[in-house]
């Protein structure tokens, strides 16, 4: 009984953190959704220009957001060690660590959102080179560049976001991400259409509505920290001031994450194409699963970042036998999520799967049986998917990330993708063997992760007192 109710405090104590974080992600999923949607009203054309240069813009953005996402777990420990501290004549170290930490952050998204810009519109430059259609490639490089400029509040934001993440003040992060859906939905009918005086721009105006939004949501996340009485003073943006060694500190810390981000983004981007060698339908199904999966997913982002958070606080508390438990509290939490989610894929899959296929199209039968056939794998795949999510954010909390891309690494390339190859193709199981080679790789990576967090946790509690390990 006791345990069960040290599970319960535990568990509302990431959640109150990890609930928030999981809300915001479903909501920026919504944003990508809304430009999609659009995309697809002006026609197969604008759809094909409009989703290549979104996933070029998502590629470089995901992995300039790994570059600051370890400061929510430095921020997380400055405050924890400024808490030790009040009453002492250190009281002022902590929060002088954490401006200097923001204003890195916010230096590290600068060079960040600069070059991503510049590369981003010489990708759309060479499209063409790169075996995309010339019509396609040349609507493709409208939306670059107007997507370019908005690279860069977009990471000012995420460095504001890790930094109210990291002072466990994330609240107004979801109400910002909901409003910002909303005004996206209303920029992009103003910009495609020409309304209200404003140019006609059609599917170039998806992406200045885009960078509009981004711009506006920075703009609104830092007046709301402005206004919070206890992020306030802590809340310095002279990125220009920057301690040289800090920022280099961040990325070196960062660039792993980011690598990380990137080689998960690959292996799902492989195995795409490796079910579309089935067909249509196989293609099809892959697709509705994996936006099943995709969804599922950003519930395992607000786990793993709240773990990662109170783990790097914990730890400048000397807790680390609560450091101990908060894996324990997460995957726990994982599998409750993913439970109940995999007995809605078993019970009424059809209901699941409506959004993407039509039952009463012979078109999207075959479809629809694959996608099927898949959920009993995807129910199962799901946990260790979360599992890993989870493990990454463990071991940045220790701020080991390099251990986090060194296993992503073997767990993906290493044995995921040979296992989906093997079972897809010479044992004959084509696309849900595709998928079982998808969680054995997943599995695996999770397995890993969380014996490394383990181990590493152990060594850091075998280097202090035996007292302050029990807590």
């Amino acid at each position: 009984m006791q345990q069960l109710a040290t599970l319960a405090r535990d568990s509302r104590a990431l959640a109150a953190l990890a609930v928030p974080l999981a809300l915001t992600q479903l909501a920026q999923v919504a944003l990508t959704t809304t430009d999609t949607i659009m995309m697809g009203v002006l026609g197969t054309e604008a759809l094909a220009a409009g989703g290549l240069a979104l996933v070029i813009f998502n590629q470089l953005r995901t992995m300039g957001v790994g570059l600051v996402t370890s400061v929510g777990n430095q921020v997380a420990a400055a405050a924890a060690r400024a808490e030790r501290a009040q009453g002492s004549k250190d009281e002022s170290t902590g929060d002088d660590d954490v401006r200097d930490l923001v204003r890195a952050a916010m230096a590290a998204a600068t060079l960040a959102g600069l070059a991503g810009a510049v590369l981003m519109v010489l990708i759309g430059q060479a499209a063409t080179w790169l075996g995309q259609d010339a019509a396609v490639a040349h609507r493709a490089q409208g939306m670059l560049a107007a997507l370019a400029p908005g690279l860069l509040p977009c990471l000012w934001f995420q460095a504001i976001r890790q930094f109210t993440v990291g002072m466990r003040r994330p609240q107004a992060l979801l109400q910002i991400t909901i409003a910002s859906v909303a005004v996206n939905a209303g920029l992009n009918w103003i910009f495609i259409h020409g309304t209200w005086g404003m140019p006609k721009l059609g599917l170039t105006g998806i992406g200045v509505a885009t960078s509009s939004v981004y711009l506006l949501s920075f703009l609104a996340l830092y007046g709301s920290a402005r206004r919070d009485p206890q992020l306030a003073p802590l809340l310095s943006l002279d990125f220009w001031r920057a301690d040289a060694a800090t920022v280099r500190r961040l990325l070196g810390l960062g660039a792993p994450i980011a690598a990380t981000y990137g080689s998960e983004a690959g292996f799902f981007s492989v195995t795409a194409l490796l079910a579309g060698s089935f067909g249509a339908a196989a293609l099809a199904a892959h697709t509705a699963v994996n936006q099943l999966i995709y969804i599922v997913f950003q519930v395992a982002v607000g786990l793993s970042h709240a773990a990662s958070i109170n783990v790097s606080r914990e730890l400048a508390l000397g807790e680390y036998a609560v450091a101990r438990r908060i894996k324990n509290t997460a995957l726990a939490c994982g599998a409750v999520v993913t439970t109940l989610v995999g007995i809605a894929y078993l019970v009424v899959p059809d209901l699941v799967l409506r959004p993407y296929f039509d039952a009463g199209s012979a078109a999207d039968q075959q479809g629809l049986e694959i996608a099927t056939g898949l959920l009993a794998v995807v129910a199962v795949l799901q946990f260790f998917d979360c599992a890993q999510n989870i493990g990454v954010g463990l071991l940045r909390g220790l701020d080991d990330t390099r251990s986090g891309f060194r296993i992503t690494l073997i767990g993906y390339w290493l044995v995921g993708l040979p296992a989906a190859w093997l079972l897809a193709y010479p044992l004959g199981g084509e696309t849900r063997g595709l998928w079982l080679g998808l969680l054995i790789g997943l599995a695996t990576t999770a397995v890993l992760l969380l014996r490394r967090y383990g181990l590493a946790l152990a060594a850091k509690a075998a280097t202090i007192p035996e007292a302050a390990v029990a807590g």
